[in-house]
C-alpha cells in the first residue's frame, strides 16, 4: 500500500463505512474534478482542454451521441459517482462530471453529498485493488479523475498484483498511459519488462507508451523494439511506433531491415 493509501486509511475507511451502511439501492457522491477538463452531465468527459480545445474526449454511456449535431454545455465539475449497493457491497458503478443529480422519485437512493478528493481516491483506489467484483475495473476511472491526487504510484502497483482481476489491471495500466506523466512512462516501460507480470498487462503497457506524449512514448518504445526479450512483445512495439509517424521510428526500422 502506497503512501497515498496509508496516510488516508482511516479516512476511506469512514467513507468504506457510509457506502457499506447504505441501504440496498443507490448511493450518490461528488467531489472536485481535476483542472482542464469537462463533462456534460451524461456521457461525455472531455480532459485536457486548454483555452477551448480538448485533447481527450471520452464517451462512457452506452447511448452515444453525434457530438457533430448537438450543442452542449462542458462543465468543470463536479466529479460525480453513482454506485449500486446491495448487502453491503458495490456493485456496480457510473462516473460522471458536471450535470446535476435527479430528483430522487422514490426510496432507494442515499446521497453521500460533497466528499474530499483524497478521500475519494483513496476509497476507489481500494475498491479497485481489493474487490474482484466486476465494480473494481469501473472504480479506476474516478480516481484519476480526482483534482489534486497523484495516483499514479498506486495505479502501478494494482497492475503489477497477480491477486488483482486481469480487468482492472488494465484498465490501470490504459489510463496510466492516459493521464501519467514522465514518471509513470517509466514505470511503464519496467511493467513491460518484468517477466512476472501477467503477459495481457504487459501488452497493454505497450499500447499505453503508445498513447504518451512522443518525448516520452517514442523512446520507450525504440527500447523494447530493441532489447526486450519477448519478440511478441517487441512486435507490438514496432507496430505501434509505425503509427508514430516519428523520424526516430524510421531510424530504427532501417536499423533493422539493414542490419545483417
Amino acid at each position: 500500500m502506497t503512501a497515498l493509501l496509508l496516510a488516508l486509511a482511516l479516512m476511506q475507511q469512514t467513507l468504506e463505512r457510509r457506502i457499506a451502511a447504505a441501504p440496498d439501492g443507490t448511493v450518490h457522491l461528488s467531489f472536485a474534478a481535476r483542472p482542464n477538463m469537462c463533462g456534460d452531465g451524461r456521457g461525455s468527459i472531455s480532459m485536457d482542454c486548454e483555452d477551448g480545445p480538448c485533447g481527450s474526449r471520452w464517451t462512457i454511456s452506452e447511448h452515444r451521441r453525434d457530438r457533430d449535431d448537438v450543442e452542449y454545455d462542458c462543465e468543470a465539475g463536479p466529479v460525480r459517482v453513482s454506485l449500486r449497493v446491495a448487502g453491503g457491497h458495490v456493485t456496480s458503478l457510473h462516473t460522471y462530471v458536471g450535470g446535476r443529480w435527479r430528483a430522487a422519485t422514490g426510496a432507494g437512493v442515499t446521497d453521500l453529498g460533497t466528499v474530499g478528493v483524497r478521500e475519494a481516491a483513496a476509497y476507489f483506489l481500494a475498491l479497485a485493488s481489493k474487490d474482484s467484483s466486476a465494480a473494481a475495473e469501473h472504480a479506476v476511472f474516478p480516481a484519476i479523475l480526482a483534482d489534486s491526487v497523484t495516483v499514479w504510484p498506486d495505479l502501478l502497483g494494482i497492475a503489477r498484483d497477480a491477486r488483482v482481476s486481469r480487468r482492472t489491471r488494465r484498465q490501470a495500466v490504459f489510463w496510466l498511459g492516459q493521464a501519467a506523466g514522465e514518471a509513470a512512462t517509466r514505470g511503464l516501460a519496467d511493467l513491460v519488462g518484468d517477466r512476472a507480470a501477467d503477459r495481457d498487462v504487459r501488452e497493454q503497457a505497450v499500447f499505453a507508451l503508445s498513447q504518451r506524449p512522443r518525448d516520452e512514448g517514442v523512446p520507450a518504445l525504440i527500447r523494447i523494439a530493441r532489447d526486450n526479450p519477448d519478440p511478441d512483445l517487441r512486435k507490438k512495439a514496432i507496430f505501434w511506433l509505425g503509427q508514430s509517424d516519428d523520424p526516430r521510428a524510421l531510424a530504427l526500422f532501417e536499423e533493422l531491415l539493414t542490419k545483417p
